[in-house]
C-alpha cells in the first residue's frame, strides 16, 4: 500500500508532554466501526471507565518490559581534543556489549573511548568507560563496556536519563519524573528504551475494579525498540523492513488466553506490542501457543488476526507502522476519522497522551 495512506497532519499543542494524572484519567475514545453512524462509532470515555467497558471473563494482556534509562551523555577520551557523545542503547548484545545510536557518530571511529558519566557508585575507577568496538554507517555503533552483568546495569541506571521519544525530548530534557512517568505498573523485566505506553494508564484501582468486574489480567514480554519511533520511509509499505525485537509468551499464558477464548471471552490486547507478540505467537489455526524469540511481523490492512478480539492503544505518529496497525486492526477510513474527530476535540497524542479501545472492522 501506498505510505502516504497513513499520512496525517498533527498540530504540536496536540502532543502530550507528561501523562495525565491520575493515570486513568486519560481520556479515552471507543471505536466501534461496525456502527451506522459516526456519532454511533465513536464513544467518549475516560480510562477509568475500562471495567464498564469489558465483560465478565474478557483477559487483558500487558507488557511488563521495563524501560532502562538507555540515554547516556560522556565524552570520547584519548584521540585529540575531547567531544562531547550521546549514546542510546537500543539492543542488549551480551553482558557487557550494547548496540546503540552514537551522536555525533562521525566523531567516532573503531577503537575510541567513550567516558560517561562522572563518579559514580558502582564505578570503582571513577567512570563508565566504553570502548567503540565497530561502526556502522546508518549511525549506530557497538560499545564494549568496562564492567559486565549486573555492575553494568546498575551503572548505566545511575547515569542514564529515560529515552523518552524525540517528540517529547525536542520539547524538553529528560528528569527525574519521567523515571516514574515512562514506566508501566506491570514494568519488572530490563530490556526495553521505548515504554509499551498503553500500558501508562493503568493504576492500583483500576486493576483492582477490572478484578472485581471479572477481568483476567495477564502479562507478556516484549522489549521494545527504538526502531518504534522510526516513521515509513519508503514510498510503498511492502519496502519497508520492519525492525526486530525479543519476545516471550509463557505456556501458561497462551493455555489461559485459549481457555478464555473457547469459553466465550475476548483477549484484549494492552498495546501494539502485546498485539504484535501474540499475533507472532499464535498459528492459522487461531490457537495461541508459548513464544520465546525475536519477531519482525508488520502489520498492515489486509492481514487477518489470529488472537486479539480488542486493542487498547495510545494516538500514533502518521506514517508509523503502528498507526498501519491500528488501520489493519478497525480499517483505514475508520481510524481516520477517528484520529481526525480526536485531534479536532482535543485528545492528547503519543506517548504521554490519552488512549482509545478499538473493535475489529471487516479485517
Amino acid at each position: 500500500m501506498r505510505t502516504d495512506l497513513f499520512d496525517f497532519h498533527l498540530p504540536p499543542d496536540s502532543i502530550a508532554l507528561r501523562p495525565a494524572s491520575p493515570r486513568d484519567a486519560a481520556r479515552l475514545l471507543v471505536v466501534r466501526p461496525g456502527q451506522a453512524s459516526s456519532n454511533e462509532m465513536l464513544d467518549e470515555r475516560h480510562v477509568r471507565d475500562l471495567p464498564d467497558l469489558l465483560r465478565a471473563g474478557d483477559a487483558l494482556v500487558v507488557n511488563d518490559t521495563k524501560v532502562i534509562p538507555a540515554r547516556l551523555t560522556g565524552r570520547r577520551i584519548g584521540r585529540g581534543p575531547e567531544t562531547e557523545i550521546e549514546a542510546t542503547l537500543i539492543k542488549r548484545l551480551d553482558g557487557s556489549r550494547w548496540q546503540a545510536f552514537a551522536k555525533p557518530g562521525k566523531r567516532l571511529q573503531a577503537g575510541d573511548t567513550v567516558r560517561f558519566g562522572d563518579e559514580g557508585k558502582v564505578c570503582f575507577l571513577g567512570q563508565l568507560d566504553a570502548t567503540v568496538e565497530e561502526k556502522y554507517d546508518t549511525g549506530e555503533v557497538t560499545l564494549s563496556f568496562a564492567f559486565h552483568g549486573p555492575v553494568l546495569d546498575q551503572a548505566i541506571t545511575e547515569r542514564g536519563t529515560m529515552p523518552l521519544p524525540p517528540y517529547i525530548a525536542a520539547r524538553r530534557a529528560p528528569d527525574e519524573q519521567d523515571r516514574a512517568d515512562y514506566q508501566t505498573l506491570f514494568a519488572q523485566d530490563d530490556g526495553s528504551v521505548a515504554a509499551p505506553t498503553a500500558g501508562l494508564h493503568f493504576t492500583p484501582d483500576l486493576i483492582a475494579r477490572l478484578e472485581a468486574r471479572g477481568v483476567a489480567l495477564h502479562k507478556v514480554t516484549l522489549h521494545v525498540g527504538a526502531g518504534t519511533f522510526l516513521p515509513v520511509k519508503t514510498d510503498d509499505t511492502a519496502d519497508h523492513a520492519m525492525h526486530a525485537e525479543w519476545g516471550s509468551v509463557s505456556a501458561a499464558t497462551a493455555d489461559a488466553l485459549n481457555a478464555t477464548r473457547k469459553a466465550g471471552g475476548r483477549v484484549v490486547a494492552v498495546g501494539s506490542t502485546s498485539l504484535r507478540l501474540l499475533e507472532s505467537a499464535t498459528g492459522e489455526d487461531h490457537v495461541i501457543r508459548p513464544f520465546d524469540g525475536d519477531t519482525a511481523i508488520f502489520i498492515t490492512p489486509g492481514y487477518r488476526f489470529r488472537a486479539v478480539d480488542l486493542m487498547l492503544t495510545n494516538f500514533h505518529l502518521p506514517r508509523s507502522t503502528l498507526f498501519m496497525l491500528v488501520a489493519a486492526f478497525s480499517g483505514l477510513d475508520v481510524m481516520q476519522r477517528a484520529y481526525a474527530h480526536a485531534i479536532e476535540t482535543g485528545y492528547r497524542f503519543y506517548s504521554y497522551g490519552d488512549a482509545c479501545l478499538l473493535y475489529p472492522g471487516d479485517t
